[in-house]
């Protein structure tokens, strides 16, 4: 029998308890979906009538900008960020104290003050006016800025330090060994979660409601709150539609992430170790040349 190390291997009571409670945990779960659908029909919401409203021209239109609006946001915030943690991942790395003590400050209380906040003061002028559009950008940028840059330390931490003393061996500058040798690597490693925290992102540009920016939640609320159909707003088949967009963007991003991790891990095992003998043959030296069975060649005039 297999074992793991951090566990051992189920024996066959253990795999059919498993298999029992799976068995019922999705007998469960498919009872709970089947009550919610039912009262969901009970109450009317599947009537045809509500659902058409995502026929008319205007409502797609307005799906779409609110979408391209979203992404956009998401773009800028997504490579600001990832610029700014690499700028407080550097200052917090620091050999010299004070500039290492402030990035720890700044981390420390941008990651502590919800975000919300954050981007309600951008927008209320604490650093000048802004548009809906920045608050939005920079209060995504500052604060996944700070998760990413404690990302990118981790990473640069689990390299080991044999590299970091053989580059100094070299004569390599810190400025280089940084950029050479910790944070190609830092990055490789720790690209599955820096790419989890980019989703993360996508889906806190939902906040941008709040300062009234006409992204995913903004339009599907005037969606919900202004197109009645027969006295009954759709509230329920609106959630579902930007649930349904919402849930297809981050699916899209968790692909990514697993793709870049397989292809990654790929090209770590790329490289095919020689075999023992034909590492022996190479290093072998050469054997002198002979002229007959008996002595060796006279050498050329």
């Amino acid at each position: 029998m297999s074992a793991s190390v951090l566990f051992d291997a189920p024996g066959p009571k253990a795999r059919f308890r498993n298999l029992v409670y799976s068995v019922v945990g999705s007998i469960g779960l498919a009872a709970l979906i089947a009550w919610v659908c039912y009262r969901l029909y009970d109450k009317g919401q599947f009537e045809g009538e509500l659902w058409d409203i995502f026929n008319y021209a205007g409502i797609r239109e307005n799906i779409l900008d609110a979408l391209m609006s979203t992404l956009k946001v998401f773009a800028l915030a997504g490579v600001f960020s990832l610029v700014f943690a690499v700028l407080l991942c550097v200052a917090r790395l620091s050999d010299h104290k004070p500039v290492r003590w402030v990035a720890v400050v700044f981390i420390d209380l941008f990651r502590s003050i919800p975000l919300l906040i954050t981007i309600f003061a951008l927008w209320v002028g604490i650093l000048g006016h802004m548009t809906p559009m920045w608050a939005l950008v920079l209060g995504l940028t500052i604060y996944n800025g700070c998760v990413q840059a404690e990302v990118l330390r981790a990473g640069v931490n689990s390299v080991p330090k044999g590299q970091v003393e053989a580059a100094y061996a070299l004569g390599l500058r810190k400025t280089q060994v940084t950029a050479s040798v910790l944070f190609p690597q830092a990055v490789r490693a720790m690209l599955p979660s820096i790419i989890s925290q980019l989703v993360v992102t996508l889906k806190d540009t939902s906040l941008g409601y709040i300062i009234l920016y006409p992204e995913l939640l903004y339009s599907a609320r005037l969606i919900a709150n202004n197109t009645p159909v027969g006295g009954v707003y759709p509230t329920v088949q609106t959630v579902i539609v930007f649930g349904a967009i919402y849930i297809s963007l981050c699916l899209a991003l968790a692909w990514l992430a697993k793709f870049v991790e397989q292809r990654g891990s790929r090209s770590k095992a790329g490289i095919v170790p020689a075999e023992a003998k034909e590492l022996e043959e190479a290093a072998a030296p050469a054997a002198p040349e002979t002229n007959g069975p008996g002595g060796s060649r006279p050498p050329s005039k």
